[in-house]
């Protein structure tokens, strides 16, 4: 897109009133928005390029004031174009969670990380912030359907097959919708993560939060699609964000078994979506590396199958089905 490159680059030699900058490229994105990173005497900015036919802007910025406003390491907003979708802002480095994290990193990062999920969910002013209700959560779970078994492994559904996964996202949409509702992220993990001196971690890519699930955003750094951590692990973490809750003195009185079954069925919402949408990304938008985080996201689901036997049906259609055609597609 020169045009849109050409338009961008007119509008910061406007704002900063010169040219003498350069703009490279600073990460991929699962959506239509691209990043640069833009190098300015010995500083450094991010340019966020945001289509206004696809994206929000004006949620990237509404949601930057209320994590702002909590003392959330969140970009700075320095100069705003929202009629091109053009935004410019402070960086937060190059360091990703997902490239630190070890045995050795695990505990100082992760307890960074759920310290701050923990002051969001409870400081965080929801006003004015789209719900996580049942149409966005059928939506998300169709992209399973409609992109990764249709789509990409041109599969067709028995009728037995079309009722087993009604049957489940009724569930996990009963599932979701009885906990208690907190601000949620949606995409709180390694990849949206910044390790950084001050203030760890950076958090980016907020603009789609919404107002849901408190075992959301938790299932997504823990559970995440990019890196898997034992079952012990992700126990003892768990534990953590729990007794976190309890310290901030929240309001939400959880029992740990219950928050565990919330936990491990919202986990299983988030990964058919997030295996939709992998494949959406190389399908529509040619990034096909995505791909291959989809076994290690349905990995998630087949580890459940012994504790819920709700979910033996769908995990006898993955391993049955899905992960062999997907052997097949490489």
């Amino acid at each position: 897109m020169p045009d849109r490159y050409n338009s961008l680059q007119n509008w910061l030699t406007e704002i900063l009133g010169t040219n003498a900058f350069n703009l490279k490229p600073a990460s991929e994105d699962a959506s239509f928005r691209t990043y640069h990173r833009l190098f300015l005497k010995n500083k450094t900015f991010i340019v966020m390029d945001a289509p206004p036919e696809q994206e929000n802007c004006k949620a990237f910025i509404k949601i930057t004031k209320k994590l702002r406003a909590c003392d959330v390491n969140v970009p700075i907003i320095h100069n705003v174009n929202i009629e091109q979708g053009f935004l410019l802002l402070s960086d937060l480095g190059n360091d990703l969670y997902l490239n630190k994290l070890n045995k050795s990193s695990i505990y100082e990062l992760y307890s960074d990380a759920l310290s701050t999920l923990v002051s969001i969910q409870v400081l965080v002013n929801v006003g004015g912030v789209d719900e996580y209700d049942k149409s966005l959560l059928i939506s998300e779970m169709n992209l399973f359907r409609e992109w990764l078994i249709e789509k990409h492994l041109n599969i067709k559904l028995s009728d037995s097959q079309v009722k087993i996964l009604t049957t489940l996202f009724d569930l996990l949409v009963n599932n979701a919708l009885q906990q208690p509702k907190v601000f949620v992220h949606r995409d709180f993990h390694s990849r949206n993560l910044m390790v950084t001196k001050e203030n760890n971690p950076g958090v980016i890519d907020y603009q789609d939060a919404v107002y849901g699930p408190i075992s959301y955003d938790l299932v997504s750094i823990l559970k995440d699609c990019y890196i898997k951590w034992p079952k012990e692990e992700i126990d003892k973490w768990i534990d953590f964000y729990l007794n976190k809750l309890y310290e901030e003195k929240a309001q939400y009185r959880i029992n740990r078994d219950e928050f565990v079954r919330w936990f491990d069925l919202m986990g299983v919402q988030r990964h058919l979506k997030a295996s939709g949408i992998f494949t959406r990304l190389s399908h529509r938008d040619g990034k096909h590396n995505f791909l291959d985080d989809i076994p290690r996201t349905l990995s998630y689901i087949l580890d459940l199958k012994e504790t819920y036997k709700e979910l033996q049906p769908i995990c006898i259609i993955l391993e049955e089905l899905v992960l062999p055609r997907l052997k097949e597609n490489k």
